[in-house]
């Protein structure tokens, strides 16, 4: 049995939202600002699914995931399908003078492992998440 954990976090960006949805949107280019991912290839012959690797501290993991709702400039939501079990959505506000992304990550740990949420594994992912909006400010400013 396993416990779905999640984490949410945000970035302000004084940036306009078609380029900020532009980069986002392109997943390949994740691994520039999003630390654990080491790469993501999306599907040519089905581009609704996307095969993404993660590496961390020596542990590489990978899954498939498929898009379930893409609207653009609002939210992309997405679940793997297989591998990694995890789930999520990255959500677009424009603020006209700014713009908000918000990601929120879950991913599934089996329940005796729910320990390690609370003891350091919550912190650490929700530390490298709120990094990794912090890297794609700075990745978008750098575009300007």
């Amino acid at each position: 049995m396993s416990d779905w954990l999640e984490h949410s976090v945000q970035v302000e960006i004084n940036a306009p939202m078609d380029l900020i949805w532009n980069e986002w949107s392109s997943f390949e280019k994740m691994p520039l600002w999003m630390k654990w991912i080491k790469s993501v290839e999306v599907q040519p012959d089905q581009p609704d699914l996307s095969r993404w690797t993660l590496n961390t501290g020596g542990l590489e993991f990978s899954w498939r995931a498929r898009m379930l709702n893409v609207v653009e400039h609002q939210i992309i939501r997405w679940e793997s399908v297989d591998g990694l079990p995890n789930k999520g959505a990255i959500r677009f506000y424009d603020r006209h003078d700014h713009s908000v992304v918000r990601l929120s990550i879950a991913y599934a740990i089996p329940s005796i492992l729910k320990f390690l949420d609370s003891l350091f594994l919550g912190k650490a992912v929700e530390d490298t998440i709120q990094a990794d909006l912090e890297r794609f400010r700075a990745h978008i400013l750098s575009l300007r």
